[in-house]
C-alpha cells in the first residue's frame, strides 16, 4: 500500500498536470491565439503572393486569412456536435 507521502506526491503531480491541461485549453480557445493565427496566415500568404508577382498581394491575402480564421471559429461548434453523436 502506498504511503501518505507517496499519495500526496501523486496528487500533486495530477494537480500540476491538470493546471497545464487547463492552461493549454485556455490558449487553444483564446482570442489572442486566433488573432495571431490570422496575422501569421495573412503575412505568409501576402509575402508568397508578392514573391510570385500577383497583383495586389496584400489585398488578396485577406481571403485565405479570413477563411482560416472562420474555420477556427466554427470548429468548436462542430466538435460539440460530433461529441454529441459519438458519445
Amino acid at each position: 500500500m502506498a504511503s501518505l507521502k507517496e499519495l500526496e506526491a501523486k496528487l500533486k503531480r495530477i494537480e500540476e498536470r491538470n493546471k497545464k491541461v487547463e492552461s493549454d485549453k485556455a490558449w487553444e480557445t483564446s482570442l489572442t491565439r486566433r488573432l495571431l493565427l490570422f496575422a501569421f496566415t495573412y503575412l505568409a500568404v501576402g509575402f508568397y503572393l508578392q514573391a510570385i508577382n500577383i497583383s495586389q498581394p496584400w489585398l488578396n491575402a485577406i481571403v485565405p486569412a479570413l477563411g482560416f480564421m472562420l474555420s477556427t471559429l466554427t470548429l468548436p461548434f462542430f466538435k460539440k456536435k460530433w461529441l454529441e453523436l459519438a458519445c
